[in-house]
């Protein structure tokens, strides 16, 4: 496990924070909900679980900036650090009574990705990395799975949403391309998870348009301290700015990319 003073921040103000979403997700049916879109919501607990994590990182790294998903850019006087947090990845599953969501904390110096948290509050499963340090899964290391082909591999995607009607007709073409060469396919619905989970070698890849910084900033460290490859569906390193991702293996992220091109 990681023991650095940081990490150490970054686990207390998940805990924390995760203590609230346990309890809310007991009481789902009675939580106070408020609709930002079709097939988009956002609950009361999502909003406590960010300023928890807001006020406890905030104490801990006085003048750090966030990017935070319900409250926007928050700029800090320490200009060269910024968090990028989502308190509550896997709303609608959360919503729904499926205990398949997480906080997400990535952390961000001198606009480089240094280290990643993300945690699952239903199953007290916790995923973290350092830069340098390398990636762990409740105290144990992680390495992503050694797979080479498609053929063989679990591959995790994201479906756009009711929301994104525009996007449905480009991810029919990629999920059509997918099912031709990758042995199985799943959407968990939460992609700080999706990024944990190639991470510590259960999914072999995983690919998504159409997402946020804080759904992915602690995921890419993740795999990437756990010696796998990250980047946008073009090649390039700009998964935060073009809002996609890919991930796996050196080998299974080559070949998700030229499928995904093809596509």
């Amino acid at each position: 496990m990681i023991r650095s003073a940081l990490m150490n921040v970054m686990t207390a103000a998940a805990l924390k924070a995760g203590r609230g979403l346990k309890r809310d997700f007991g009481e789902v049916e009675n939580l106070q909900v408020s609709v930002k879109g079709p097939g988009d919501f956002v609950s009361a607990a999502d909003k406590r679980a960010e300023k928890t994590l807001f006020d406890e990182l905030s104490k801990a790294r006085p003048g750090y900036g966030f990017i935070l998903e319900e409250g926007g850019v928050v700029e800090g006087a320490d200009k060269s650090h910024r968090w990028i947090i989502d308190p509550l990845d896997g709303t609608s599953n959360f919503l729904h009574g499926v205990p398949v969501f997480a906080i997400s904390i990535g952390l961000e110096r001198e606009d480089r990705l240094v280290a990643g948290l993300v945690y699952n509050p239903a199953t007290d499963d916790m995923f973290v990395a350092e830069l340098g340090q390398g990636a762990y899964f409740n105290n144990r290391r992680m390495r992503v799975a050694a797979r080479r082909s498609l053929g063989e591999s679990m591959v995790a995607c994201g479906i756009p949403p009711l929301a994104r009607v525009r996007d449905h007709e480009s991810f029919k073409r990629e999920l059509a391309a997918g099912m031709g060469k990758i042995a199985n396919i799943r959407r968990l619905g939460a992609a700080a998870l999706d990024l944990a989970m190639v991470a510590c070698g259960r999914f072999d890849g995983y690919w998504e348009r159409g997402i946020n910084s804080w759904d992915v900033a602690a995921g890419i460290v993740l795999v990437r301290e756990a010696g796998g490859f990250v980047s946008d569906l073009s090649g390039g390193a700009d998964m935060l700015g073009k809002g996609e991702i890919c991930a796996g293996n050196e080998m299974i992220h080559r070949q998700l990319l030229d499928l995904m091109r093809k596509a």
